[in-house]
């Protein structure tokens, strides 16, 4: 499920960074850490550090066995940019949870 955040802190470019996330993951996530301006902002912070994360396992664990599977996984990707796009919090399974226990977001 996904939380709303209040708008008054997350901007537009917020939002856009963190969708586009999601949907070139892990490579946009990556350039995020790089980007001073961008990687201390909260929003960018919470959705930058699980869509890295699930990028990761993705692109070296899943699609490799199951290629089959990879559009798939791509829509759920684009999904949850959406989502971050609209405002939301993305809550992944496993993931979201890790990262916050690791103080990444």
């Amino acid at each position: 499920m996904s939380e709303k955040q209040s708008t008054t802190d997350v901007s537009s470019d917020d939002r856009l960074w963190a969708a586009l996330a999601y949907v070139f993951s892990p490579l946009v996530p990556v350039i995020l850490l790089l980007l001073e301006d961008k990687k201390d902002r909260p929003y960018i912070r919470a959705h930058n550090f699980q869509a890295l994360v699930a990028g990761l396992l993705i692109s070296f664990i899943i699609i490799p066995f199951t290629l089959g599977c990879g559009v798939v996984v791509w829509l759920v990707m684009f999904y949850w940019a959406y989502q971050a796009y609209q405002g939301e919090m993305v809550n992944i399974p496993l993931i979201s949870d890790f990262v916050k226990n690791q103080g990444w977001a």
